[in-house]
């Protein structure tokens, strides 16, 4: 097939860099250049997560974090009032 196409400066420099290095024509450099895009879109990254393990024995209630919290909180608010004589 053949067509016109306009290339950004940038990726004209990397295209004749690519020439250069592989020494392949513009035709090859670009073909090659499309199929690995393309083939990039296609796959499909599966995402994994990481879990590790706190132990067997924990000793916060993960359930009340919320209300753990907002004691912490209400603690360290209450150290720094002044205190009142």
């Amino acid at each position: 097939m053949r067509t016109t196409i306009t290339l950004d400066p940038d990726v004209a420099c990397m295209l004749e860099k690519v020439m250069k290095d592989r020494g392949i024509s513009f035709e090859q450099a670009v073909n090659d250049a499309v199929r690995t895009g393309l083939a990039a879109r296609r796959r499909k990254h599966r995402f994994v997560q990481k879990t590790y393990s706190l132990g067997s024995a924990q000793q916060f209630h993960w359930d009340k974090a919320l209300a753990t919290a907002d004691a912490i909180e209400d603690k360290e608010r209450v150290r720094r009032l002044p205190l009142c004589k």
